[in-house]
């Protein structure tokens, strides 16, 4: 049985309550990873600056 089917089955037995509780955590869940990917990808900037801001290859990408 896969993660999702079992989530289903514990989400048909909880009460209202408790299933509030799990969609704002699944929402903070989705704000977090989008935060962090964000978070990567400027961390990535800097690091690929140093082989991308060049002299080769802004004379390579010119014509673009």
């Amino acid at each position: 049985m896969t993660t999702k089917e079992v989530l289903i089955e514990e989400i048909e037995k909880a009460p209202e309550p408790i299933l509030r509780e799990v969609f704002h955590y699944m929402e903070y869940l989705k704000e977090k990873v989008e935060v962090d990917e964000f978070n990567g990808l400027l961390l990535s900037k800097s690091a690929l600056a140093k082989d991308w801001s060049t002299p080769e290859e802004d004379e390579a990408w010119k014509n673009l």
